[in-house]
């Protein structure tokens, strides 16, 4: 009989790791940011199953969902499909991404500069890249590029039958803005721009020479990249 095959592996329990090895103690000691991924999401569930320590679930969570960007797109309901992952974890697990995301959005309350196209995709990006329906979404600005807002104007695909220029504007006239960029998701995770991209981004750029608003870019967002149809010279012909 093969005795490797019968033998239960040892696993040890948090508590019976070397204290510089346990997540919240080196998370105390050396700082959060030197902490794997897997380390910060056993200190976020506390405890493991039976079996399994804490650490060992959260790398099992983590591989099944592939890392945070699924662990950010799954619903409570999936979450629990997990072995080990009850409501109380998920609901945790959940908790702890909704406030690292409403630290992303803290960002134009602070009144953050936008400069660049790049500048625009790390403001928006967190919210944005893992969305499963088109967003469309301003970045509205000050004089001196200081964000103002950046609210979410549209829902669904875009094209010129559904979108109103005048929205757009509207928003933008409410806060002062004296200039936006247009940001919108494609939830397949390729930016490429498709021809309605285009076209929508001639209309609105057309508007904003007649209302004097600077429409500075349009900017979509795929998984982890965008592109940017000003430097691409799309919808921005001279």
């Amino acid at each position: 009989m093969d005795t490797e095959q019968t033998t239960p592996r040892y696993i040890p329990m948090i508590r019976d790791m070397a204290e510089h090895d346990r997540p919240r103690e080196r998370l105390v000691k050396v700082g959060a940011e030197v902490l794997s991924t897997a380390e910060l999401l056993a200190i976020v569930l506390r405890s493991g199953v039976p079996g399994e320590n804490v650490l060992r679930l959260a790398e099992r969570v983590l591989a099944q969902f592939d890392n945070l960007p699924g662990l950010a797109r799954a619903s409570i309901t999936e979450l629990t499909e997990a072995n080990g992952i009850g409501p109380a974890k998920a609901a945790e697990i959940k908790a702890a991404l909704e406030i690292g995301r409403r630290l992303v959005a803290t960002a134009p309350e602070e009144r953050t500069r936008v400069t660049t196209p790049d500048d625009a995709f790390h403001l928006l990006k967190s919210e944005m890249m893992f969305l499963e329906q088109e967003q469309l979404r301003l970045i509205l600005l000050d004089t001196r590029n200081r964000v103002l807002r950046a609210p979410t104007i549209y829902v669904g695909s875009l094209n010129t039958s559904v979108i109103r220029v005048g929205e757009l504007f509207r928003a933008a006239i409410r806060e002062n803005a004296a200039a936006f960029i247009i940001a919108h998701n494609h939830p397949s995770g390729d930016p490429s721009p498709s021809p309605e991209d285009i076209n929508v981004t001639r209309q609105i750029v057309q508007a904003g020479k007649l209302l004097d608003v600077d429409v500075l870019d349009h900017i979509v967002i795929g998984r982890n990249r965008y592109v940017s149809l000003k430097q691409r010279g799309l919808g921005f012909e001279r």
